[in-house]
């Protein structure tokens, strides 16, 4: 069974980010076609990108950049979630994002994204960042607004609309994700 990470994407404290992660995951869960995993980024405490070579080379010499790599390594596909900041992807999500290379590479990954605009303007600035990593991100994704999926801007409390905006990329994602477990196998007949 394919295994799938639904990651956070911040770390400020009150962050309203968690319970939309713990909403995804629970929806994932109930689904019941991939062992998913929550993974609250704040737990590694990765500080400002701190590693001395380029994340392409592997050769990660900081703990905590260590073992970010082992547990995104263990992933075959990934759903990120990301609150629109400043008209863009969350700063902690970029920079997680950058401490790693290889270990993203060939697995694909949906996005759930929420804000005053439904958080369309991180996902899209997300997707540039996800192609630059070779991470095939799915065309569907969860949608929130903050102004009708959250009680007083704070508890995730999403309509039944929204809600439903999950379930064609969940579909994508684990049709995705199956078939990049073929592409980094080499499983590809060449022509």
């Amino acid at each position: 069974m394919s295994k799938i990470a639904i990651i956070t994407g911040s770390t400020r404290p009150n962050r309203i980010n968690l319970g939309v992660a713990e909403w995804v995951f629970n929806q994932a869960v109930a689904r019941g076609d991939a062992d998913y995993e929550l993974v609250d980024i704040a737990d590694y405490n990765l500080p400002l990108l701190d590693e001395a070579l380029p994340a392409a080379y592997g050769q990660y010499t900081n703990a905590h950049t260590q073992a970010w790599a082992a547990k995104i390594a263990e992933f075959d596909g990934f759903i990120f979630v990301t609150g629109e900041y400043n008209h863009s992807v969350t700063p902690a999500l970029a920079n997680a994002l950058s401490f790693l290379n290889n270990e993203w590479a060939n697995k694909a990954a949906g996005i759930v994204g929420y804000g005053s605009a439904l958080g369309v303007r991180a996902v899209e600035h997300l997707r540039g960042i996800l192609s630059e990593l070779r991470i095939a991100h799915v065309q569907k994704q969860g949608m929130f607004s903050l102004f009708t999926d959250f009680e007083n801007f704070s508890t995730f409390k999403p309509t039944e609309i929204q809600a439903a905006s999950v379930e064609p990329m969940f579909e994508q994602v684990i049709t995705w994700t199956k078939a990049m477990e073929s592409v980094r196998n080499g499983d590809l007949i060449q022509a």
